[in-house]
């Protein structure tokens, strides 16, 4: 059997979201806390109001902002797709989990018809982790580390998946390639397209809305089972071809690409409305990022802004590698903070990190050292 891999969290968001977390879970003497991250698809640094875009058209992500801390200088490990996805859940930069390039020695996941590597067994994700812990854990949307079935998310720490091995590309003609399958947990319910529609003309269609269901409902369920649970919502409405709702379609001031971002902005307060409505905001850490930044090559109908930074996904200059970044702990985060995030706390005792995660060893391996902290 191969060697569980051991995470270092102090490279990625992972190791944010849970520095974040063990801050909050210290002074916690119940349950701990649950986690809800929000990976967009190659939104860019400047797509939000907060972040200086001047259409002003995000004013939930602004306000969650205002009530929590925001990170103007956040790092994706990679300013593409699946490399910066496998870094996130693992913990491991690019170079080490394999989602590095597309050669004969690597793991990559991006065109899922021509790539058949995925996620290595021997990487260790962070919902792996989490299960351990008691938590129930959830994908909603796009997971890219792979589409075979050693590759899928439930067997890789997740509980439930409703969504796709990779982003709508399409539509295919069947022959040379088939559509993109979308899953709910282990059965493929259908294809987009065909049983999923995405109008490539008006880019009407409505996964978004579907996949804001998908999380409200398990956010309900979880409350009343009284787990944690742990939801990594990765829609891709802003990747190419962009899509909207009717409900949002030429509602925007930048056209069909801001419609997909108005609609995400206004799923995201309802994401934070349902939290306080069942009364778990202040025992949920909710945190906002994006894979990669905005693709260039689509702008500007079809792709986002990075602001004032050089170039966009694909590439390691700023605007492919700088995200939009915001994490919202009403309660614990105190309300309108601006972080530079260079590093995680390492005050914390390995008694309160034991405590807010893991109470037993994992593999024999205590949780202070697979986790990476310098305590």
């Amino acid at each position: 059997m191969a060697t569980r891999r051991r995470p270092l969290w102090l490279l990625s968001l992972g190791g944010l979201v849970w520095g974040l977390s063990l801050a909050g879970a210290a002074n916690v003497t119940g349950s701990p806390p649950n986690l809800v991250v929000l990976l967009m698809d190659d939104m860019g640094w400047g797509d939000l109001g907060v972040f200086g875009h001047p259409s002003k058209e995000t004013p939930n992500l602004d306000r969650m902002a205002s009530e929590g801390v925001l990170f103007p200088s956040f790092y994706a490990a990679n300013p593409l797709c699946s490399p910066s996805r496998a870094a996130l859940l693992t913990g491991r930069l690019p170079i080490r989990n394999g989602f590095y390039t597309t050669n004969a020695h690597a793991r990559n996941a991006y065109t899922p018809q021509d790539v058949i590597g995925g996620i290595s067994d021997s990487e260790l994700l962070l919902p792996e982790l989490l299960k351990k812990a008691g938590y129930a854990n959830k994908i909603v949307g796009k997971w890219h580390l792979g589409h075979r079935p050693e590759f899928h998310p439930l067997k890789h720490g997740f509980d439930e998946w409703f969504g796709s091995p990779n982003c709508h590309f399409g539509p295919y003609d069947n022959k040379a390639a088939p559509n993109i399958p979308v899953y709910r947990d282990w059965e493929m319910i259908g294809r987009y397209y065909e049983d999923l529609k995405i109008d490539r003309k008006t880019g009407e269609a409505n996964l978004t809305q579907i996949y804001l269901q998908e999380a409200l409902d398990f956010m309900s369920r979880q409350h009343t089972s009284q787990q944690p649970f742990f939801l990594y919502w990765a829609i891709d409405a802003t990747h190419a071809p962009v899509y909207a709702s009717r409900e949002f379609l030429g509602t925007s001031q930048r056209g069909l690409y801001g419609d997909a971002v108005r609609e995400i902005d206004s799923s995201v307060g309802r994401i934070l409305n349902h939290l306080q409505k069942l009364g778990i905001s202040e025992n949920t850490l909710v945190f906002f990022t994006s894979d990669n930044g905005a693709a260039l090559i689509s702008a500007p109908h079809q792709g986002g802004s990075n602001g004032p930074f050089l170039c966009g996904k694909e590439t390691t200059f700023e605007g492919g590698m700088r995200e939009p970044a915001i994490a919202w702990w009403p309660g614990h985060i105190p309300a309108g903070q601006v972080r530079v995030w260079d590093r995680l706390p390492s005050s914390l005792s390995a008694q309160e990190c034991q405590w807010a995660l893991f109470r037993s060893e994992w593999g024999g391996v205590p949780t202070r050292e697979w986790i990476g902290w310098s305590l």
